[in-house]
């Protein structure tokens, strides 16, 4: 049995990428979309003729260039996602602008954008995940969403505090990452970790743990890995979304998996709701959340950018 098959006894596997040729090999339970995924679909045969579909439809609109241009990456990564869906079983994650993050209402307004614009290609809401950014702005916009039957994946999340009002908010699924702490605590004390002790993999290990404890029904999956190591250190965890260079040395590899997280429940006593206020004050103790929270959304944004200037770069073609 390869450590890929082995490891799917504990956790449900979720592609970390947007490559359909990767989605059919592993044939993971649910997929992604976003910026830095559809930039790497301008370079993949399988999505070129999607692409020009795209921006033809986007250039015979006539609107002006700015216009056009945020067109054209609602439908790309909507399409993308559409097409995505018809190869998996499970969800589609689809992510909500990082420049977005700091602004409820104005999430909410695209998450309805995003989900229309599926249900327009048959696609189902309840096929549709919409990822938001674990701000508070971004949890207040995902709980008004969860009420809506719109189900959430609460991304960039480093910290208890940010994990414990995603419950309290009722958000379906939360991506604590794992590669980034490490990568954190790695230039900070300038050493490597045993997979055992890495702090990524002990922070997961923690939320998932305080979930159980307190019988919470939101998803936690395990994000941002940066080694199979890793990814062995959390089965158990409900589900874990890995990029297809791990999920590739994972199905190459034999050997049993044991679950390295309980599954257990627990007493079912929910912590005490956070207001506002002990929310960034409980966010704000942690120096590595707030420092990966903003590098994070920071990312996002760069590679939003990069995604509008190579759109607006080939409308000019048409």
């Amino acid at each position: 049995m390869s450590q890929l098959d082995a490891l799917r006894r504990h956790s449900l596997v979720v592609a970390d990428t947007g490559d359909l040729d990767a989605i059919k090999r592993y044939q993971p339970q649910d997929a992604t979309t976003n910026p830095s995924l559809i930039l790497k679909a301008f370079e993949l045969p399988g999505y070129h003729r999607l692409i020009d579909d795209v921006l033809a439809r986007t250039a015979d609109a006539g609107a002006d260039l700015e216009c056009a241009v945020s067109e054209a990456v609602d439908a790309l990564s909507v399409s993308m996602g559409a097409q995505i869906s018809a190869h998996i079983p499970g969800r589609v994650s689809t992510e909500v602008a990082a420049r977005l993050s700091f602004d409820t209402e104005a999430s909410i307004r695209k998450a309805h954008e995003l989900i229309e614009r599926y249900e327009r290609l048959g696609v189902d809401r309840d096929r549709v995940l919409i990822k938001l950014a674990s701000t508070w702005e971004g949890i207040r916009a995902a709980e008004v969403l969860e009420k809506e039957g719109i189900q959430c994946n609460l991304t960039l999340l480093f910290s208890e505090a940010q994990a414990r009002a995603c419950f309290d908010a009722g958000v379906y699924l939360i991506s604590p990452f794992v590669g980034r702490v490490s990568d954190y605590y790695r230039q900070r004390d300038g050493r490597d970790f045993a997979p055992d002790e890495d702090p990524g993999v002990t922070f997961v290990r923690g939320v998932c743990e305080l979930a159980h404890q307190g019988g919470y029904d939101t998803v936690v999956m395990g994000a941002s890995f940066r080694s199979t190591g890793q990814v062995l250190a959390l089965a158990g965890c409900p589900r874990l979304t890995i990029s297809p260079d791990l999920l590739e040395q994972l199905a190459a590899s034999e050997g049993d998996v044991d679950a390295a997280i309980s599954t257990t429940p627990g007493n079912g006593q929910a912590t005490p709701r956070l207001d506002e206020a002990s929310y960034r004050w409980r966010h704000n103790l942690d120096a590595m959340a707030v420092d990966k929270l903003a590098d994070g959304i920071r990312r996002f944004a760069d590679d939003q950018s990069k995604l509008e200037t190579l759109i607006a770069e080939r409308l000019k073609q048409f």
